[in-house]
């Protein structure tokens, strides 16, 4: 059984709409939160991974799913998990919780690349230090 990184996340007044409601695409911005403090727990950053692997972590896709809404000063609740890895890439799997109810999923495909934007093998260290939150391990 693996791991998640658990990362909790306030909505804010400039999060919402004028109903209050969470704008769709502030969730992404949740998530993007959730990996980089998960990167933390680990004791990486982005720019520790640059500087010291050559290497940058981008997005090549992501799907998304809203199943309930969240709204103004919820307190939420990010897991996230790599259910799959490839030599230079890995899905990260995300959930976000209200409470106790799930309100959305993400399957996020993320890609190591180099500064000439091509993809690149995950460092060794980056590999074992996620082993924990892999489903696979």
């Amino acid at each position: 059984m693996h791991k998640s990184f658990i990362h909790d996340v306030k909505v804010y007044y400039e999060d919402t709409d004028a109903g209050g409601v969470v704008y769709y695409a502030n969730y992404l911005k949740y998530l993007e939160r959730a990996r980089t403090e998960a990167l933390s727990t680990i004791g990486l950053s982005n720019i520790k991974i640059k500087n010291d692997f050559g290497t940058l972590i981008i997005v090549k896709s992501c799907n998304i799913e809203y199943k309930k809404s969240a709204y103004l000063e919820d307190n939420l609740q990010i897991k996230s998990f790599i259910s799959s890895s490839s030599k230079t890439s890995f899905i990260m799997n995300q959930s976000i919780f209200k409470y106790k109810d799930l309100i959305v999923e993400a399957q996020i495909h993320l890609v190591f690349i180099n500064e000439k934007s091509k993809p690149v093998k995950i460092p060794e260290k980056i590999l074992s230090d996620f082993k924990p939150y892999t489903s696979s391990s």
